[in-house]
């Protein structure tokens, strides 16, 4: 299985709150704001470096806001993916929109998709699922809070995302053992999960800071 959170390409001069401050949005250089084009051709070109190491019967999951959801779900395609589910993550408590020129931002994207060549049935545990939603078939729209404090106790990242919305995938499409990719590490939270659930786990982080910052993580949560 494949987990990925790409950047977005939103950092840029302007303004957001968290937790009742004023934040800058820029999230460092490789978040800068590109082009449409080198967006596309970025996204196609590491999709399709998934595809050549996802096995037949794996799924990839990859999170995006409006920003780069839809040309990920276009290269997804070109490369010739098929996308199983457009999973709307709402969270509980979002931040508010400042500009009060439009609604509040309150959800992200996760698409789930397979190879679309492939004659493997994918893996999808349904009755796990369907346990944690109380005995009920889970819907393609998920609730939970943003990251929690206490997950950013070794550090912070911009996007870091929720433990519980990583095992949520993590256990729908893997057992014990099977082997998660992340090829954008950020803090590592794939890893502290995939760690928990007796995943195995290969992270990819091109920033050092991350690369420490997830290293505290683990072993703060081997503890």
């Amino acid at each position: 299985m494949i987990f990925a959170d790409p950047p977005y390409f939103l950092s840029g001069n302007g303004i957001t709150c968290s937790g009742g401050k004023m934040v800058s949005v820029n999230k460092g250089k490789w978040d800068e704001k590109i082009s449409v084009k080198e967006k596309h051709n970025f996204n196609k070109k590491w999709i399709r470096a998934c595809k050549e190491v996802l096995k037949d019967d794996g799924t990839i999951w990859i999170s995006g806001t409006m920003h780069n959801i839809y040309s990920i779900g276009m290269a997804l395609e070109e490369e010739g993916f098929k996308i199983i589910n457009n999973i709307t993550w709402k969270k509980l408590n979002p931040p508010p929109n400042i500009s009060c020129r439009a609604f509040v931002h309150s959800t992200e994207t996760v698409l789930w998709a397979k190879k679309d060549i492939s004659k493997a049935k994918h893996k999808f545990n349904y009755d796990v699922m369907k346990k944690l939603n109380n005995n009920k078939q889970m819907k393609d729209v998920w609730e939970t809070s943003l990251t929690k404090p206490s997950e950013k106790k070794c550090g912070k990242h911009p996007t870091q995302k929720p433990i519980e919305l990583l095992e949520k995938i993590i256990l729908a499409s893997t057992d014990e053992n099977d082997l998660i990719l992340d090829p954008f590490n950020g803090s590592g939270t794939t890893g502290i999960v995939a760690n928990r659930l007796k995943r195995k786990y290969i992270g990819i982080e091109k920033e050092k800071e991350y690369l420490d910052l997830t290293i505290k993580r683990k072993e703060s949560d081997s503890k």
